[in-house]
């Protein structure tokens, strides 16, 4: 068998069954051979934040007919890219808006409709209160009556 760092010859690709100058699908070629052939290898960009929202920015600032289509050009991005940013760009200002408060929203109607429910409790209350003054002001005047004093109403 031929070292890692050299090339087979002939004889020995007859040796395990591969016709002469074909090539195998792995190990056939050193490493060496196969790292030379690699012209780039692809890497993930990453976009910053504000990098992000300047992009997007732009983009809503444009009017002309094809100037997005322009700044996309010019930023080498896609209008996948445009659309994916304007949804987080969206969600961050949402996100840092000020702090909405939490739970049901208040209904008009229904505050209306407490409203009168509590108004009608306060009303029932002092009718109490005023049928209370009023027995008090009655046993007040049968009393002066029993004790012979003058009531406002005899004063002169």
């Amino acid at each position: 068998m031929a070292a890692a760092g050299q090339v087979r010859d002939g004889a020995d690709s007859a040796l395990d069954g591969t016709p002469e100058g074909a090539r195998r699908a792995t190990g056939g070629v050193p490493s060496s051979e196969q790292a030379s052939e690699v012209v780039a290898v692809a890497k993930r960009r990453k976009f910053t934040a504000a990098y992000m929202q300047r992009i997007v920015r732009e983009a809503d600032t444009c009017t002309a007919p094809g100037a997005i289509g322009a700044l996309l050009r010019r930023e080498g991005l896609y209008s996948s890219h445009l659309s994916k940013w304007r949804l987080q760009v969206a969600a961050s200002d949402a996100a840092s808006a000020p702090n909405k408060k939490r739970g049901p929203k208040p209904c008009a109607i229904k505050a209306v409709d407490r409203r009168v429910a509590s108004l009608e409790m306060a009303n029932e209350k002092l009718v109490k209160q005023l049928q209370r003054a009023q027995l008090i002001i009655g046993a007040q005047k049968k009393l002066c009556d029993l004790l012979g004093l003058p009531t406002e109403e005899e004063a002169p």
